[in-house]
């Protein structure tokens, strides 16, 4: 599986989410909590996306490997300070490349996109899925991998107006029934709202004093950290957090 998070809020360094809680996603790398049988580390790859500024592009860096080896990162984390920020690190999946295109986050202008989990019976299952794309979108993907492919087909729908959480949920209603068995924990921010997913693993949000963080384990001991009920789609901002069930969304 993965790990990710997604954070907005007063502006932080990008330590304060990825190397200094107790449970720092630098942690969860090599000593997960709750990987539910998908893996005991975390060590292929790693990438942290933020905004510069709001309503901004965002900007990217990930890199194959594990993330405790990175001393460049570390480096930047501590300098680099933002209001919104994703960021994942990666267990590939048997028989998926190694590469720094492979590694969440996938990027598009405002959009910063991350998939923890995998999709069952890999790539027979969703040909059916990625013959609808249009041919440029399967050109142009990152990697050849199940990641990469949904962050197509989230895109996708972005791009004919849904709402972030409802291509999340749109995506992941259709993979599931094409794909059964798939782990489907996606998240998604343009810098302004995050959403996600809960298919099959776990995402915990924590809410107030003005942020919000949306994680796949929680990065400390406070107690306003909640687990999201599984089959969920999340929408969250610096105001609040509204957590739907995906069958109820239209497909499913």
């Amino acid at each position: 599986m993965c790990r990710h998070l997604g954070y907005l809020g007063p502006a932080v360094p990008l330590a304060a989410l990825v190397h200094d809680p107790p449970h720092s996603l630098e942690r969860q790398s090599y000593a997960p909590a709750d990987m539910r049988g998908g893996g005991t580390v975390n060590a292929d790859g790693y990438g942290v996306g933020w905004y510069p500024a709001p309503g901004g592009p965002a900007v990217r860096y990930r890199r194959a490997g594990a993330i405790w080896s990175d001393e460049n990162l570390a480096r930047l984390s501590r300098v680099v300070v933002s209001g919104a920020v994703l960021a994942a690190v990666r267990s590939a999946t048997v028989g998926m490349p190694v590469v720094d295109t492979a590694c969440a986050p996938f990027t598009d202008g405002r959009w910063l996109f991350s998939h923890n989990g995998r999709v069952a019976d890999w790539p027979g299952s969703v040909v059916d899925l990625a013959g609808a794309l249009p041919t440029e979108a399967l050109l142009t993907l990152d990697a050849p991998t199940d990641s990469a492919l949904l962050w197509a087909l989230v895109r996708a729908r972005l791009d004919a107006g849904a709402e972030p959480a409802a291509a999340l949920a749109d995506v992941v209603s259709e993979v599931a029934a094409a794909a059964p068995g798939s782990r489907l924990n996606l998240l998604l921010t343009d810098g302004t709202v995050l959403a996600g997913t809960t298919w099959t693993h776990s995402l915990w949000v924590r809410a107030g004093g003005g942020a919000v963080t949306l994680a796949s384990e929680p990065l400390d001991d406070d107690p306003d950290w909640r687990e999201l009920p599984d089959g969920h789609a999340v929408t969250a901002d610096v105001t609040g957090v509204s957590v739907v069930d995906i069958k109820g969304m239209g497909r499913g």
